[in-house]
Order: C-alpha cells, then sequence, then structure tokens
C-alpha cells in the first residue's frame, strides 16, 4: 500500500505543478499502477482497468462538449444576452443579470464554454459605459462555477456524481423522495446575487442595451434542448436484468448525447458542403479532460486494489465517528479549502469512493445512506473553485480574455467577489442539503 501512495502524492503533486501536462501524467500513473499490479503488489491487470473506466461519463462529456461548441457557434447565447440586458435599466442590474443568466446556461452547458459565451457581452457592456470589465466578467466567471452542480450535463464532477451512484437527470431534481442537489444550489444562486447586487450597489449608470446578434441556425438550440428531454427519459427506461442489454443501459446517458452530437455535426457538414464543422468541433473538443479522467478512473481503480480508499476512510472515520453532520461539515468545508488550490475533478473522482467507504462504516458497520455526503462533496468542491483565480477552469478562462484585452487582474479583485460570493452560496447550499437530507 505503501507504494501505491506514493505513487499516487507524486502524481498528484505533478499534476499540480505541471498543468498543461496532467492528462499525460495520469496516463502515466494509470499504466505505471497496471505495471505494478502484474508484478504482484497487488491485484490489477489490464482487464480491470479498463473495466474501471466509466465510458458513460467520457460519452456523455464528448457528446455534450460536440453540441455546446455547435450552439455557441450558432450565435444564440449571444442573443438571449442581449435580450436580457435589454430589460434592465441599469448596470448594477444588467451585470448581476448576465451574471445570473450565465449560471443558468452553466446548468446545461460546461462552465468554461459558458464563460467563453457570455465574457464578450459583458466586455461589450463594460467598453459602451466605459467601467471596467474586470469585476463583470469575474462576476460571469464565479456564477457559472456555481451552477454547474446543479444538472447532472453541467460539470464534470456532477457526471462523476451521476456516474458514481447511478443517478440521472432527473434526479438531480427529485431523489428518492425529496428534493434533490439542484434546489440546493438554486438557493445558493439566490443569495449569492444579493452578493452581486450590494457589490455593485453603486453602479446605477443607465444602460439602453440593443438587440444585435442575429442567430445563424436554430437547429443547435434544438439539439441542447432535445439532450435534454432524451436524458429525462431514459431516465424512466426500466434496468434490464443482464446481457448486451444492460450494457446498453449503463450507457444510455453517454450515447444519447454522443448520437444527438452526430447529428448535429453530420447536419452542418451536409449544409457546409464540407467537413470544416467536424474539424472545428474536433479542435475545440476539450480532449485533455477526456484523457485526464481515463486515466484518473484506472488510478484510483489501483489505490482501491492497494487499500488506500479503505485506509483515508478510516481515517475520517476516526475523526467523525458516526457522526453524521460532523462529517458532513468535515467533507463541505474540506472540499471548499482543497478546491480553491486544486482541480476539482481529480479531487472528486477520488473522493466519492472514500465517501462511499465511510458511510458504510458508520452506524456501528450497519452504514448509512451516503447521499449528504455525495451532495456536500459535491457542492463544497465545486464551489470552491471560486475562492481563488486559479481554483477553477472558468475563472481562468475569464482573467485569460480580460488579459487579452489589455486588463490586469490583481487578487484582490478577484477575492473581493469571489470570496463572499463563494461563502454565501456554499453555506445557504449547506444548510439546505443538511436539513432535506441529513436530518
Amino acid at each position: 500500500m505503501l507504494i501505491a501512495l506514493i505513487l499516487f502524492v507524486i502524481t498528484y503533486v505533478l499534476m499540480l505543478v505541471l498543468t498543461k501536462y496532467r492528462p499525460w501524467i495520469a496516463l502515466s500513473s494509470a499504466l505505471i499502477f497496471i505495471i505494478l499490479g502484474y508484478a504482484g503488489i497487488f491485484e490489477l491487470n489490464i482487464l480491470s482497468a479498463l473495466k474501471a473506466v466509466d465510458y458513460n461519463v467520457l460519452m456523455m462529456i464528448g457528446g455534450t462538449m460536440g453540441i455546446v461548441s455547435l450552439f455557441i457557434e450558432s450565435k444564440m447565447p449571444a442573443r438571449l444576452a442581449e435580450m436580457l440586458i435589454s430589460k434592465v435599466s441599469n448596470v448594477k442590474w444588467a451585470v448581476c443579470l448576465l451574471a445570473l443568466f450565465a449560471g443558468i446556461i452553466s446548468a446545461f452547458v460546461d462552465n468554461v464554454a459558458t464563460v467563453l459565451m457570455v465574457a464578450p457581452i459583458g466586455l461589450a457592456i463594460s467598453q459602451k459605459l466605459k467601467i471596467s470589465p474586470v469585476p463583470v466578467l469575474i462576476s460571469i466567471a464565479v456564477s457559472s462555477n456555481l451552477q454547474g452542480a446543479a444538472t447532472l450535463v453541467g460539470d464534470t464532477t456532477s457526471i462523476l456524481l451521476g456516474g458514481f451512484a447511478d443517478m440521472n437527470f432527473f434526479e438531480f431534481f427529485w431523489f428518492n423522495g425529496k428534493p434533490g442537489i439542484f434546489w440546493g444550489v438554486e438557493f445558493g444562486a439566490l443569495t449569492s446575487l444579493l452578493v452581486l447586487l450590494w457589490l455593485f450597489r453603486k453602479e446605477n449608470q443607465e444602460i439602453d442595451a440593443k438587440v444585435e446578434t442575429k442567430v445563424s441556425d436554430y437547429f443547435p438550440s434544438f439539439l441542447m434542448v432535445g439532450v435534454v428531454v432524451l436524458l429525462i427519459l431514459a431516465s424512466f427506461i426500466p434496468e434490464p436484468s443482464e446481457g448486451a442489454l444492460q450494457t446498453l443501459y449503463s450507457l444510455r446517458s453517454g450515447i444519447i448525447c454522443l448520437f444527438m452530437c452526430i447529428i448535429g455535426i453530420v447536419r452542418a457538414c451536409i449544409i457546409n458542403r464540407g467537413f470544416e464543422p467536424l474539424k472545428s468541433v474536433i479542435s475545440e473538443l476539450d480532449t485533455d479532460t477526456l484523457l485526464l479522467l481515463f486515466g484518473l478512473f484506472i488510478i484510483i481503480e489501483g489505490i482501491t486494489a492497494a487499500g488506500l480508499i479503505d485506509r483515508i476512510s478510516e481515517l475520517f472515520y476516526k475523526i467523525a465517528g458516526d457522526n453524521k453532520f460532523l462529517l458532513y461539515t468535515i467533507i463541505v468545508f474540506f472540499s471548499v479549502i482543497l478546491s480553491a488550490f486544486i482541480d476539482n475533478i481529480p479531487y472528486v473522482a477520488t473522493m466519492l469512493p472514500v465517501v462511499q467507504r465511510i458511510s458504510g462504516m458508520m452506524n456501528g458497520g450497519a452504514g448509512v445512506e451516503p447521499y449528504v455526503f455525495y451532495f456536500g462533496l459535491l457542492i463544497g468542491a465545486t464551489l470552491g473553485g471560486n475562492l481563488t483565480p486559479i481554483g477553477a477552469s472558468a475563472n481562468i478562462a475569464a482573467i485569460g480574455i480580460l488579459r487579452k484585452n489589455g486588463y490586469e487582474v490583481k487578487n484582490k479583485d478577484f477575492l473581493r467577489i469571489g470570496v463572499p460570493f463563494t461563502l454565501v452560496a456554499v453555506l445557504t447550499g449547506y444548510v439546505y442539503l443538511w436539513i432535506v437530507w441529513g436530518m
């Protein structure tokens, strides 16, 4: 187990230091784990490693990325943002509603993609009114991160939870007869909106925005809606008992996302009479995330086989014992702090089996339902990234856009918005989840 622990720590340190090479570090570490398995250090072979990969999650992420690419290209998000801004009278409400709009989009679209969609609108408004776009784009980024945890397709961490806990799209809204995590995120969004209103309380300049962007193609919008509808419908399909149908059932969400993406690409290629749309989607596909996850699934299987997951779980259990509230609190705020500095994807992927194991050890070994811990992990890890400029990819993307436009973002500029926004949203979600799922 010591060898597995050392390799796991080295892998994480390298991913923190060499962020550009994270996928290759994860894949290399996964290969070493497999080699150690064949060396007899623990039980792991190439077949068990490949079985540990959640292909449904990878297909969902890949398919969703492709559809999002087509959606952005259609200019529908920009038009929707302009329609929203045209209904308000001053800068304060324009910024807050633009951030809220980014959050709503982010519940169904990747966070970074959301920032890329909405940021140009924020820049245009700022330039027109001659105000700094720095706080505007920061607000858009942190709001995008918040809503990523709301639905099954909102963020990679949500997809990871859905795959691990076997949750479908609908169960993020209503699960086991109770309101799901979606409502906790939305309550957090409402309270954090109050924070933004307070932060921008002096920005009362009048605004006169027009709806100028023209949508080039409505079909990608129908694809987006179609994916959501099909995911909901697929949740009602009864699970087959065995065989090929059961395999297809386990991949149903990924198949839907990938199939809809292929439809959109094929149609675009036919209309354009060429393969440019396919090349565009492939070039914008976040292959780094897909390769990173592929490697992480194998790494986690390796540390599980080595007994490391059990040891980490025992450590948490020694601290919290059978006190559900204490364990829940530790998971939420431990996740917030760590996610402020490390990527939440490998963190959540590692902690899900840990949380599952701890919940099984509680109540004198009889176990307790793990869902309040799962949801607390997701809330903490997703929102913790908003504490620092480097805590989430959406933050980095927003800062990169600002730098390209000649604006330098100081840490104090980000912390001024990120810290109160995060604390209020986390505390709201924390209280909600405990009342609904913990008590």
